[in-house]
């Protein structure tokens, strides 16, 4: 478990990270999201995202970000909780957390060469999407796994 908590970085720590993995031209990609209850979809989607380069990079919701896009119910579990969920998943390399409505600022910081996003997106939606393509990188959005929501979870549970 400590390994793991070494991969949840601040911001600075993640900048030295970068300069560390674009030494050894790794391919950096990023995507984000709140990953409240890690499910099937979210496995999927990040084995895939990770597939597509050499150091995957999530961007994660803070908790006041997630009350600010879903509600005073979320998130189920704090900050801390799906940090520590993410970071123990192996084809994870780092997970920083952000408290601003959307990542555009951590995604100018990361510069990725790969931004990813699931399919339930259209690219004119995505954020930082403009960045990245204008720096060389590119945007790719992966197949929306039907039948694996957070949501569904949730209501499901609450009966």
């Amino acid at each position: 478990m400590q390994s793991a908590r070494r991969k949840i970085l601040q911001k600075e720590d993640l900048v030295r990270m970068l300069t560390i993995w674009r030494f050894k031209e790794h391919r950096i990609v990023f995507t984000n999201g709140c990953f409240d209850i890690l499910h099937r979809g979210h496995l999927e989607y990040l084995s895939e995202a990770a597939s597509l380069g050499d150091v995957l990079i999530i961007g994660m919701n803070s908790d006041s970000s997630v009350r600010n896009l879903k509600g005073n119910n979320r998130p189920v579990q704090d900050e801390e909780t799906r940090a520590l969920a993410l970071a123990m998943l192996p084809m994870v390399k780092a997970v920083v957390m952000f408290s601003e409505p959307t990542p555009e600022e951590l995604i100018r910081l990361v510069k990725p060469d790969i931004l990813v996003k699931g399919g339930d997106y259209r690219e004119e939606e995505i954020a930082g999407a403009e960045t990245v393509r204008q720096s060389g990188g590119q945007v790719v959005i992966l197949p929306f796994i039907k039948g694996h929501s957070t949501s569904k979870i949730i209501d499901k549970l609450r009966g």
